[in-house]
């Protein structure tokens, strides 16, 4: 499965990820921010992933801006 990082300004494109990547980036770092461009079924999908491997996974909505629009999604993944 693959899913858009969050984007380093608001001009840039977001770089995609896949699960396998995540996993083996998970040695070095626990949490991940995703774009809001990820459908909510595709982050639901992330989700059930890992707690299928026995990781604990939350999720919430953080917004940088006064917009709606502005906002990302960042996942703890831990073991």
């Amino acid at each position: 499965m693959k899913l858009k990082l969050a984007r380093a300004s608001v001009t840039a494109k977001p770089k995609s990820i896949d699960t396998d990547k995540i996993e083996e980036e998970l040695d070095k770092k626990s949490i991940f921010y995703f774009d809001k461009d990820n459908s909510h079924k595709d982050l639901k999908a992330l989700i059930e992933h890992f707690e299928e491997k026995d990781y604990s996974v939350y999720m919430r909505e953080v917004k940088f801006g006064l917009d709606d629009e502005e906002y990302l999604y960042e996942v703890h993944i831990v073991k």
